[in-house]
């Protein structure tokens, strides 16, 4: 989408399954209410509008990967932290949607988030 470096979900499903060279950091940019109906396993819950003031939270050395309900939000936010940091992360193309379409496990977040 527009300039931002973008995965499909067989590939980040592969990155998750295979330990990628680089340590996975996978973000969740929904709203509280989206993020309680279910999330890929292992995701962190930040909310889009949160992202500017957690900047100092992302490190050069994770590969990020953002995902929201349908690519947008997340491209947003990939866009943001490219523009304002040293980070590119990668945007899941079609959101937590093509997730599920693909047939991959959608879980329930813990109480922590």
């Amino acid at each position: 989408m527009f300039g931002v470096r973008e995965t499909d979900a067989a590939s980040l499903k592969e990155m998750l399954d295979n330990k990628a060279e680089k340590k996975v950091r996978l973000i969740d940019v929904r709203s509280q209410a989206e993020f309680a109906q279910g999330i890929i396993e292992g995701a962190e819950f930040m909310p889009l509008h949160t992202l500017p003031a957690r900047l100092n939270e992302f490190s050069e050395d994770d590969q990020i990967v953002i995902y929201c309900r349908s690519g947008a939000r997340s491209a947003q936010a990939c866009r943001y932290l490219s523009e304002n940091t040293n980070i590119e992360a990668l945007n899941l193309r079609s959101g937590i949607i093509a997730w599920y379409q693909a047939g991959f496990e959608i879980v329930r977040p813990t109480a922590e988030a």
